[in-house]
């Protein structure tokens, strides 16, 4: 590994561990207006708890921040295995620990990162637009086996709805991950911060 990538993963290790105290005590308070700024309570980051889920896929159609638009359910491989979480582009507590999880999983993999599909569906439709979403793609470094989509409301929601996170109020949302292992048509649903490795061994294991 060379020191370019070290260092960004030693740097993805001590925002797991520091990122979401520092945000909370960096946060400025949202200025009038700014309501799509995320302002949920900062939690302390621990172990997270695996449940399984049988997950009904809705036939929605989400634009990507390529700009391409797909239906969710056909674009899942199901030769990869498939990570996927809920961000939002303003968030500033819950989704950069997790979007920075997801970088260190593909830095950790390599050239094997094309072996995995990784999904981030945005819960703020209304601000999260391709264009928004590619700037905070970037941000993370996202290679091509690393997708953010967007969509309508009722599109989002009913994404939410079938992994059992839907919130009202994109402000409740948590910290989960969900993985699909290869072939499997199950899921594995993981409440709080896993880890890179988790995620990893989570991904390539046996179907469960």
């Amino acid at each position: 590994m060379d020191r370019a990538a070290t260092t960004t993963t030693a740097a993805a290790v001590l925002w797991l561990a520091l990122g979401p105290a520092l945000a909370a005590s960096a946060r400025p308070s949202p200025a009038p207006g700014m309501d799509d700024v995320c302002q949920t309570p900062v939690s302390v980051p621990t172990a997270a708890v695996r449940s399984l889920l049988a997950v009904r896929l809705p036939a929605v159609r989400l634009r990507a921040h390529d700009g391409g638009e797909s239906d969710l359910a056909s674009s899942l491989d199901a030769q990869r295995p498939v990570l996927l979480n809920f961000i939002f582009t303003s968030c500033t507590t819950v989704c950069p620990p997790l979007s920075q999880t997801f970088a260190a999983v593909q830095e950790r993999l390599g050239p094997r990162r094309g072996q995995v599909q990784m999904v981030s569906v945005s819960i703020d439709p209304e601000h999260d637009t391709p264009a928004r979403l590619r700037q905070y793609a970037a941000r993370f470094g996202a290679g091509s086996q690393w997708r953010f989509h967007t969509g309508s409301a009722e599109s989002v929601d009913a994404v939410q709805r079938a992994f059992n996170v839907y919130r009202p109020d994109k402000m409740g949302h948590t910290p989960v991950t969900f993985v699909r292992p290869r072939a499997s048509r199950q899921w594995v649903r993981l409440d709080g911060y896993a880890t890179p490795d988790e995620l990893i061994r989570t991904a390539f294991a046996p179907p469960p």
